[in-house]
């Protein structure tokens, strides 16, 4: 039993994307010893703003882990939304049984 954390990480033009993205797999290997970074089929993201359609090529980051940390994934998140300069970032954790 336990949790599969992604991050969909939106592809940042403005920013040093392949930067930002390797510096995530690094931080995600040393803290849960794995990552799996979907970044040759990047998703893309729709969404009604108010004043149309917005869009986001999105990268999915996925970890598993034993246990759910909450208030670091919240931190984690935050410093990513600054880093990206973001409004939001999803980050959603399932409880899974691992085969």
């Amino acid at each position: 039993m336990g949790y599969l954390i992604q991050i969909l990480l939106p592809v940042v033009e403005e920013v040093d994307f392949r930067t930002i993205l390797a510096d995530v797999r690094g931080q995600l290997i040393e803290k849960f010893g794995g990552v799996t970074l979907h970044v040759n089929a990047p998703a893309e993201g729709l969404w009604d703003d108010g004043a149309g359609i917005e869009r986001d090529r999105i990268v999915v980051v996925e970890v598993m882990s034993g246990v759910f940390d909450r208030a670091w994934w919240l931190d984690y998140r935050c410093r990513l939304q600054v880093e990206l300069e973001q409004d939001e970032i999803v980050v959603r954790a399932f409880f899974i049984d691992r085969m």
